[in-house]
């Protein structure tokens, strides 16, 4: 059970983290310069729920592989909500094309890139508790 929590809290600084970062890299035009159209606002009605999901997507740290590379197992686990995200979440939740590339040609590259910043961060979240 201990571990399962400290899944959960990691997978949420994560998903804490990840928010962060899309928040700057668009308040700072990062996305725009790219031609991605990402402006999402810095609240607790965007942030809360990224955490929550986060939370659970840490769940999937139980799987038994790489127990000791937390920071590669994480980056490899954000693989799993980029997926969700761009074939599910655009195309159904989002009425956006698949991939999200109604957004910009590059939404995918940001997408991959703000997930793995999830999992590094909950790796290293992991690794510093244990």
């Amino acid at each position: 059970m201990k571990n399962l929590l400290v899944y959960f809290a990691s997978g949420s600084l994560g998903g804490l983290a990840n928010s962060v970062t899309i928040w700057l890299f668009a308040r700072f035009g990062i996305t725009k310069m790219f031609g991605v159209s990402l402006a999402p606002a810095f609240s607790p009605e965007r942030i809360y729920p990224r955490m929550v999901w986060g939370g659970i997507w840490g769940l999937a740290f139980i799987l038994p592989f790489m127990k000791s590379r937390l920071i590669s197992k994480g980056l490899i686990l954000s693989l799993l909500p980029t997926l969700y995200m761009l074939f599910i979440v655009f195309p159904k939740h989002s009425h956006q094309d698949i991939l999200g590339m109604g957004l910009g040609m590059l939404m995918p590259v940001f997408v991959v890139f703000f997930n793995a910043v999830w999992g590094f961060f909950t790796g290293l979240t992991m690794k510093v508790s244990k």
